[in-house]
Order: C-alpha cells, then sequence, then structure tokens
C-alpha cells in the first residue's frame, strides 16, 4: 500500500478525540479513502467493523431506523451479520460511502454520545442537497479532506525521498539546487504531470515496471467513472455540469482559462450555473479558483464568483481527459512532456499541476485581472493569490506560473508597483533552478509549489 499523510492525520484523531468525536474523510473517487481507513483500522484497533453503504443490503439499513433508541440492539444486529466481535473502546466502526445513506451519517450524534466505539466515515458529494436532506449533520462530526497523492507523497512512491528532502532543505535557504538534483526532481515532477496522483493510477505504473501506456488506461477509467456519477445526477443540472467537465482542457488550454459560460450556452450567466460548480466542487473533481476584484487581506470577502477557473483535482487525469488513447500514443506525448519537448498545452499542465500541490496544503485558489481603464484592456494578470493567512500583519503572495524558459515578469511587476505594501513576497514558477530576482521576487522551480 502507497503510504499517505492520511494516516497520520487519522492516528492524531484517535489519539486526541478519544471516541468523543467521529471523523469524515471526504474525497473525490478513487482517491483512496477506503484503503487508507481500511489499514488504519486493522492495524490500530482490536477490532474493526466495515458498513458500505454503495452495497450495503437493505435489512442493514433498516437497522439504522428501527435500532436508534436502543444501541444494545443496534450493535448486537451488526455483531451478528457482520460476525466481528466488538470491544468497548477498542473498536472501530466504518460508516464507508457514507453519502450513500444520510441516515447513517444522521446517527452518528447519537452513536458518539453512546461512547462505546470509534466512528470514521468516508464519503463524497457529502454537501450534495440530496444526501443531506431531511438529516441533522451531527456537531460531533470532525471533518478532513483527502486528495490525491500529494507531490511529496508521489516522491515516497518513486523512492526519492532523500531527493525530496534535499529540494526542500535549499527551497529554506532560498539557494540554487545542485545541477543534479535539480534535473532529477524536474523529472520527477514531470512523471507526476503525466501519471498524476491517483493511488490506483500509480501503482499501476510501479507494479507494471513504469508503464506510462497502463497508468493512462487506469485514469480513463476513473474518468468514466465520474462521467457515470455526472449521468446520476439531479436532471435539472445533469447537463450543465456534464458541459464544464468536459470543456475544462478547452477551457484551460487558453490564455485566461477561465470558464466562459457564454460559450456553454448563449445568453446563460454564472447563477443559473450556481449548483454545477458546487457538484464539481464538492465531488472533489475540481479546483475552482476565483477571480477577487480586490487583491487584499481576507480575499475570500473580494471573490467575484463569476470569474471562475476550473482545475482538474489531478494533473494525471486531465492529460488523459485533454487527449484521447490514439493521440497519446502516436504523438508520443509522455516522452515529449518527459524531455521537455511538449509546446502545445505544457502551460495549461504546468498551471494545474500548480493548482494542485497549492489545494493540496490547504489553500483556497484565487487569481487577479487589473484592468486598464486608459489602455481599455487588462495589464495585470496574476496565476494565484495566496494570503500568509492567521499572522500579524497578513500580507498576499502573488504567484505567476511560467512553462517556458524564456519569459517576462511585466504583469507581475505592474501588481508590485501597485499593491507593493499587501504583498509579502511575489514567486515565479518557472523550469529553470531557484534564483532570487530582487528583494521581491524569488524565482523557483515547479516541483517547490508544494513548498508554498
Amino acid at each position: 500500500m502507497l503510504k499517505r499523510k492520511m494516516y497520520d492525520r487519522l492516528l492524531k484523531w484517535k489519539n486526541e478525540s478519544q471516541g468523543r468525536t467521529a471523523l469524515l474523510v471526504e474525497g473525490a473517487r478513487r482517491v483512496g479513502k477506503s484503503t487508507i481507513v481500511s489499514e488504519f483500522a486493522k492495524r490500530e484497533y482490536r477490532s474493526h467493523l466495515i458498513i458500505d453503504f454503495s452495497r450495503v443490503s437493505p435489512d442493514v439499513r433498516q437497522i439504522f431506523f428501527d435500532c436508534l433508541e436502543n444501541l444494545d440492539q443496534l450493535f448486537s444486529l451488526l455483531r451478528s451479520k457482520y460476525e466481528v466481535a466488538l470491544y468497548e473502546r477498542e473498536s472501530l466502526i466504518v460508516f464507508d460511502e457514507v453519502q450513500a445513506f444520510p441516515k447513517a451519517r444522521e446517527a452518528i450524534k447519537a452513536l458518539v454520545e453512546d461512547g462505546r466505539y470509534d466512528y470514521v466515515e468516508t464519503g463524497s458529494l457529502i454537501s450534495i442537497k440530496r444526501n443531506v436532506r431531511d438529516i441533522v449533520i451531527p456537531s460531533e462530526e470532525q471533518a478532513v479532506r483527502m486528495h490525491p497523492l500529494d507531490f511529496e507523497e508521489f516522491c515516497w512512491a518513486m523512492q526519492a525521498r532523500q531527493a525530496f528532502d534535499e529540494s526542500f532543505a535549499f527551497f529554506m535557504a532560498q539557494k540554487e539546487v545542485p545541477p543534479l538534483l535539480h534535473k532529477r526532481m524536474m523529472m520527477l515532477f514531470r512523471q507526476y504531470m503525466i501519471i498524476g496522483g491517483m493511488p490506483q493510477v500509480v501503482s499501476d505504473f510501479l507494479d507494471k515496471g513504469g508503464d506510462y501506456v497502463a497508468a493512462d488506461v487506469r485514469k480513463r477509467v476513473i474518468l468514466d467513472l465520474y462521467r457515470n456519477d455526472i449521468r446520476k445526477i439531479d436532471d435539472r443540472y445533469q447537463s450543465k455540469v456534464a458541459a464544464i467537465y468536459d470543456q475544462i482542457p478547452s477551457f484551460l488550454s487558453k490564455h485566461d482559462k477561465r470558464v466562459v459560460i457564454g460559450s456553454i450556452a448563449k445568453g446563460q450567466s454564472y447563477e443559473s450555473y450556481e449548483d454545477t460548480f458546487f457538484w464539481l466542487a464538492d465531488s472533489m473533481i475540481c479546483n475552482e479558483c476565483f477571480n477577487v476584484s480586490d487583491p487584499n487581506i481576507g480575499l475570500s470577502l473580494n471573490e467575484d464568483r463569476t470569474y471562475v477557473k476550473c482545475y482538474m483535482a489531478d494533473t494525471g487525469l486531465l492529460l488523459s481527459h485533454a487527449f484521447d488513447e490514439e493521440e497519446v500514443i502516436s504523438e508520443g506525448l509522455h516522452m515529449k512532456i518527459l524531455m521537455d519537448k511538449l509546446s502545445l498545452n505544457e502551460g495549461m499542465l504546468y498551471e494545474n499541476a500548480v493548482a494542485q500541490m497549492l489545494a493540496a496544503k490547504s489553500h483556497r485558489l484565487f487569481y487577479y485581472v487589473g484592468y486598464n481603464a486608459e489602455k481599455h484592456r487588462n495589464d495585470i494578470e496574476i496565476d494565484f493569490l495566496l494570503s500568509t493567512g492567521g499572522r500579524v500583519n497578513e500580507k498576499l503572495i502573488p504567484i505567476e506560473v511560467k512553462s517556458s524558459k524564456n519569459y517576462t515578469t511585466v504583469s507581475l511587476d505592474r501588481f508590485l508597483s501597485k499593491f507593493g505594501t499587501r504583498a509579502e513576497r511575489a514567486y515565479v514558477i518557472h523550469p529553470k533552478n531557484l534564483s532570487v530576482k530582487n528583494d521581491r521576487i524569488v524565482c523557483l522551480p515547479p516541483y517547490m509549489a508544494c513548498f508554498l
């Protein structure tokens, strides 16, 4: 099994909660939630019981309707049904895919208050209306979001832990990385763009001796699974979700990368697509990035949701979503990316990978476009805006992403000139080594985006 940081998060919850809360692990389908929770249950508890509500029998569901007022009977029936012994304060009960049976999620309040056992829930689309309708969300529920493998976890899987740690040391020292280490880390980053961080994809790649085609096949299975999920949603916005999902590569391949509703449906506005974007965000298939009208502290206070970029949550999936199987093979895309020979769409992959890395660090994603009234055009475009958040004298961190080694920083210079007192430091993510351009701008190789 691949090493995941979520395991340590589960262990921390167990030790700190001591049964006072249940833990809800949210994440996209196939991100590894069930696998890591199952492994945690086996290692850390005397016994465990896993109820998969995506395939559970009707009689198990009925137990939660009939026995919540009599928990002794509920536990007795579950022990009998699953042939598992349960030990007070030494057993874990897992509600897998709990969104498929909201009644079980609502039961968490009574079960936690009872205090006999620990509870972990896993699920996707947790906040969609049909999954919360007519239930009271338990305050005893503590939620954590699980993403695809982040770049550090990917390096662990690729047996490159030491290389990753060494590159972090150079980032902290703000010093150039030795050429051989930089070359290796750039190769790992390009592999990350191709393979992505979905656990089954990474495992297939490794199990089959570094076969990129096998990884691509697995990615397409996951993409089809997402399409099937879309077919099952509310008819009122199913076609809108499908339209956005299918056109994500098209939007990201354009210069400004934002979703243009008018290109999907003439005369429609963002408001008519609000449920659509909520579904894509809640499913964790996508990472949304909103424009801010005024780049100031408290970025969410100034977000303009009518202007949104929609990144794929996994860059490996984006690559397979953007190109069909024949294109991948006939065009030799994997080799072009590995050899840094891809010219078309490289910026899309770079920027998506940076968005993925930032989201994995729990950053909310924002961007900024500044309009120059005198020139009647946008003259400032900042790909990502972060905040130092929670510190005294909170500052902004503007980030520009460059996939080419030859570039200018005109937009970033204008941003710092106009909003310089609000910014702590600016970063340019580029394919070259780390360099300090001046007191305000640091240029980082893309594998260091995960350190921000």
